[in-house]
């Protein structure tokens, strides 16, 4: 096994469609041969939200870095901030809001089941 670094400042970020913030991949096949394993830095600004459904055989993890926000489970909303994380197994979903003044920066893991 090789241990790889990856510089995440150096991964430029991708606009999404409006309203769903910007992206990065910083964990996959290519960057240090993640098989089954899809990790992504995530901002939002205000009025933009994450909102993720886990298919199938797929488990989330939603992680908050910075910033402060507003996640929906299951139709009830929770405050959260830097440190706060929420699991999604299959079929599950949650919409992650930015709130406040500052931008909201999340880790966003997506895992398949293994042989996906």
């Amino acid at each position: 096994m090789t241990t790889t670094f990856i510089d995440t400042n150096k991964i430029p970020a991708v606009n999404l469609a409006k309203g769903q913030g910007s992206y990065a991949e910083i964990l996959n096949r290519d960057l240090a041969g993640a098989k089954n394993v899809v990790g992504a830095l995530r901002w939002l600004k205000s009025g933009d939200s994450l909102d993720t459904t886990s298919p199938a055989g797929t488990h989330q993890l939603v992680y908050l870095m910075e910033g402060n926000g507003v996640i929906t489970l299951e139709a009830k909303n929770y405050d959260v901030g830097p440190g706060t994380g929420v699991y999604l197994g299959p079929l599950e979903t949650a919409v992650v809001k930015q709130k406040g003044d500052a931008p909201l920066k999340l880790l966003h893991l997506v895992v398949p089941k293994p042989g996906q």
